[in-house]
């Protein structure tokens, strides 16, 4: 505190400018205030994006087989060679191996097939005689061609009853696995048409998609369909569009759409409810940023970038869109760095501390 019994009998003009300068050398109380923000960055760099649209759907074997009773026979059950025992569900099979054979003697005795066999070695013979003779003159060409129509009706008539002798046994037709074998006691009569096995290889499935009509002129074979079981959504598979409909469902507004995933691993199993993702758009080499850090301020899209410890608000324009990521095709250069956590509280021209 300044004494005012110093400045008693000072003029009033000098007691001011007096006054003014001792106040002039007082400490100063004023506190810096500027407050840095904590924010994570990184450094924005090129690369390429998928647009998708999504659907659902279930996935089938692409090859598939049930193998029905042609004849009535007795049941009888083989045994599988690589486990010693009959065959049974899930087992492996080979391409033409025997699953089960039916037996009827009497169907056998109708076929006559010994007595075709001799039939047809008689007929070769006599063939054979008759082209001789016929070289020599000694028989007329319509005898040799006489001669060739008994032969030929003759393996006609042996190849008949090989077809039906194949009709008691059931074989594979291609490698796979038995997904269906009813039971039946061996040396139960089965009737005609009873179906007896179902094969199916499932090393590659398909999938029955349908899209909604304006994704139509977006969509073309061969292209990539990412796959997901709902039941293990971290195995992602690989699929193509192998077929699309050119005709519109007019009631549900959709079109169809084929597409064969590859499924060496048996990841997927025939019949598994999935989750497809078209690949509808996509953009190589281009600005790609995370979809949850953009905020929307005065209808426009902003980020924060930082330079030299400040935060500055950029507008941008976006492109194509995934799941979680956006293509930024104006406002951003590559090199640049951009705010990706703290951007929450912070403004225009803000000062930040940059913790990684």
């Amino acid at each position: 505190m300044i004494s005012m019994k110093k400045f008693k009998n000072t003029h009033p003009v000098i007691l001011v400018v007096l006054l003014a300068l001792t106040s002039c050398q007082q400490p100063s109380m004023e506190v810096n205030t500027t407050i840095e923000v904590p924010v994570d960055v990184f450094e924005i760099t090129t690369s390429s994006i998928e647009e998708f649209v999504s659907t659902t759907g279930t996935v089938y074997p692409m090859k598939e087989v049930s193998l029905s009773s042609e004849i009535t026979g007795e049941y009888i059950l083989q045994v599988n060679p690589s486990t010693g025992k009959t065959y049974a569900l899930g087992d492996q099979v080979k391409a033409g191996a025997t699953i089960i054979k039916l037996e009827d003697e009497e169907y056998v005795n109708d076929l006559r097939f010994r007595s075709k066999e001799v039939d047809l070695d008689i007929s070769k013979l006599e063939y054979e005689k008759q082209q001789a003779l016929y070289k020599k003159g000694g028989v007329t060409l319509r005898d040799l061609k006489n001669a060739e129509i008994t032969l030929i009706n003759t393996e006609y008539d042996m190849e008949s009853s090989r077809i039906n002798l194949a009709k008691m046994s059931m074989k594979a037709p291609f490698s796979g696995i038995i997904a269906e074998l009813p039971f039946f006691t061996r040396g139960t009569r089965v009737a005609a048409n009873t179906v007896m096995v179902r094969i199916i290889d499932y090393d590659k499935l398909y999938l029955e998609a349908n899209l909604p009509e304006k994704y139509f002129r977006n969509i073309n074979k061969g292209f990539k369909v990412y796959i997901s079981s709902y039941t293990s959504v971290a195995d992602t598979l690989l699929g193509i569009i192998t077929q699309i409909s050119p005709s519109i469902d007019p009631e549900a507004r959709t079109f169809k759409c084929f597409v064969e995933v590859d499924n060496e691993q048996e990841i997927l199993l025939p019949g598994m409810f999935v989750k497809a993702d078209l690949v509808v758009n996509s953009a190589e080499e281009v600005i790609v940023i995370p979809k949850d850090i953009i905020m929307s301020r005065n209808r426009n899209q902003i980020v924060y970038v930082v330079e030299q410890g400040v935060a500055s608000e950029r507008i941008i324009t976006t492109g194509l869109q995934s799941a979680s990521d956006v293509e930024v095709k104006m406002g951003l250069l590559k090199g640049e760095s951009i705010v990706n956590s703290g951007f929450e509280t912070l403004r225009d021209q803000s000062r930040v501390r940059i913790l990684r």
